[in-house]
């Protein structure tokens, strides 16, 4: 790899990684277009048990996500909402390698033929 483009990727990388980490700071905690629309018709109301819909809605057939659990589920480490920026670094860190790791085989298969 020569040396003009090692510094390319090194540079996109470093800028990649700041602008995941700075900018999930800023992402809205409000609903998406997706939620607003499928929230239409209902009021969410807050008890004992947690966030509950009334009214008559699409989200009201919703459920849990099974993967609501994960360690970065909604962009946040282990729930910590404040640890945003760092799964933005994990998430970019983690497209980072598969991309590179499937580039790499198929520039490694295209040598062979």
């Amino acid at each position: 790899m020569t040396t003009r483009r090692s510094w390319f990727l090194v540079g996109f990388a470093v800028v990649a990684l700041l602008v995941a980490g700075a900018v999930s700071y800023l992402a809205s905690a409000s609903p998406d277009g997706l939620d607003s629309t499928t929230l239409r018709g209902c009021t969410v109301v807050e008890t004992a048990e947690g966030e509950e819909l009334t009214g008559d809605c699409i989200a009201q057939n919703a459920g849990e996500h099974h993967l609501a659990d994960a360690p970065l589920a909604d962009y946040a480490v282990a729930g910590n909402d404040s640890l945003s920026g760092i799964a933005g670094i994990l998430g970019a860190t983690a497209t980072f390698a598969v991309a590179g790791g499937l580039f790499w085989l198929i520039a490694r298969s295209n040598r062979r033929t």
